[in-house]
């Protein structure tokens, strides 16, 4: 079952074709009438001669009698088409009346169906017969003043029913005008073709009727699937907005660490160093306040970089090598470290979602070696052969990478989730000194990171 407004959409259009078709035959009817030119009385009956008159030639005793009262031959068409027109009219009426639909409530199709069924049928088999001479007043005729009508309204079981409904649509409609032609007063010869054209037509009827309604039933079902599918679109829709906020927030949480987090890690080793030396050494002491000055003034500059656009004007302004030899040696030099660079120039066209994230897990790594490794040496390589590979290694003391992420070392993480997100993978090697071991001054194996995208 379709829904109630589009069901009395339906309705209201089949109102229409049925008033505009009886308009036409109207129009029709009138032209054909005019030309026949018929008279406006009806022949007369017969009478007798009276005595002593002559017959005249070829009659049988019978001389045509004086004319009856007037008698207009159009008044069935003009019965036919207002009987017809206030049906239609009422149906439209209904069809367009909310109130009478609210009061009828699930009785108000099935009613205007049996109209629109029912009423040509009993008009057309009642009056037509009674039409004068013409070229539409004979069985054929009388098939075709109905055919359109009875085709919408079987368009309309097809529309709302199953297709047991279309051929019991098809079979009584057709057992009611045979009924009707029964009782009717037409000769044998228009009874029996109108019993043929009437089983032609339900036959066909038959066949129209299956085919519409498999139509009909392909309709709903692909109304159904663009239902569903709009439905999982919009849960979809909705969990890609949740999916997006957060990947967002996680991104701005890896900004912020990457500028952030490491200028206040900066900041805090220096002012540790500098209270330690503070009774011994003025100058070193004064040497390192000013650089955590300047690693606050860099940190509040790449903070509000990272908030206004959130992604590296290094990167924007040198290109991915370059950017990453920039980060390497300026960290080289604040620390005195041996940098050993292997950058391929120029590297070729990445997308600025894969040149950041490389950019991004170079920077992390190179923080971690300045601040966390205690190494004096480091190398960066970025190779593309059919994959961009970047790899960064160092001789510092290493890290227990289970420990750290296991207690929430967000650099690691963040690492790992930033590789993800771009498709690639982030491999990490880094066998961690023992506490006694680093205390001896033992130099370590280093770490090793390579992200391969």
């Amino acid at each position: 079952m379709h829904s109630l407004k589009e069901s009395t959409r339906i309705l209201r259009t089949a109102a229409w074709i049925w008033i505009g078709f009886l308009l036409a035959m109207a129009l029709m009817d009138f032209v054909l009438y005019t030309q026949t030119n018929l008279p406006i009385t009806q022949n007369p009956p017969f009478q007798q001669l009276a005595p002593g008159q002559q017959l005249p030639p070829n009659s049988q005793g019978l001389v045509p009698a004086q004319p009856n009262l007037l008698r207009n031959p159009f008044k069935p068409v003009y019965l036919f088409y207002g009987a017809n027109g206030l049906i239609a009219l009422l149906f439209l009426i209904f069809a367009h009346s909310t109130w009478i639909q609210i009061k009828l409530g699930k009785a108000f199709y099935p009613l205007l169906l049996l109209t629109i069924s029912t009423a040509p049928i009993i008009i057309n088999v009642l009056i037509t017969p009674r039409f004068p001479q013409g070229p539409l007043a004979n069985a054929e005729g009388m098939a075709l003043r109905q055919l359109p009508v009875l085709f919408v309204a079987l368009a309309l079981v097809a529309w709302e029913y199953e297709l047991t409904h279309v051929i019991f649509f098809s079979i009584a409609t057709t057992t009611l005008e045979l009924s009707l032609i029964y009782f009717s007063t037409m000769n044998y010869r228009s009874i029996s073709v109108f019993i043929f054209i009437a089983i032609i037509r339900m036959i066909s009827f038959i066949a129209v009727g299956v085919f519409i309604s498999l139509l009909v039933t392909q309709l709903r079902q692909q109304r159904e699937s663009l239902r569903d599918a709009n439905a999982n679109l919009t849960h979809y829709a909705s969990t890609l907005e949740q999916l997006t906020v957060s990947r967002e927030r996680n991104r701005l949480a890896r900004e912020l660490h990457d500028t952030l987090a490491h200028s206040l890690t900066a900041i805090s080793v220096s002012l540790e160093t500098a209270k330690a030396y503070f009774d011994i050494d003025s100058n070193k002491t004064r040497e390192l306040i000013d650089k955590s000055l300047e690693s606050t003034r860099i940190g509040v500059d790449e903070t509000r970089r990272a908030l206004k656009a959130l992604r590296s004007s290094s990167l924007e302004d040198m290109g991915l090598g370059l950017a990453i030899q920039r980060a390497a040696e300026s960290a080289a030099a604040r620390f005195h470290l041996n940098l050993t660079l292997d950058l391929k120039n120029p590297m070729p066209s990445l997308s600025p979602d894969v040149e950041q994230t490389i950019y991004r897990i170079a920077q992390e790594c190179i923080e971690n070696i300045i601040n966390h490794s205690r190494a004096k040496n480091f190398s960066v390589s970025l190779q593309s052969n059919g994959h961009t590979t970047l790899t960064i290694q160092d001789d510092g003391i290493g890290f227990d990478m289970k420990s750290d992420i296991s207690s929430g070392h967000f650099g690691l993480v963040g690492m790992h989730e930033r590789a993800e997100l771009v498709g690639g993978k982030l491999k990490i090697e880094s066998p961690a000194l023992s506490g006694e071991a680093v205390s001896k001054g033992e130099k370590g194996k280093g770490t090793k990171v390579v992200l391969t995208i």
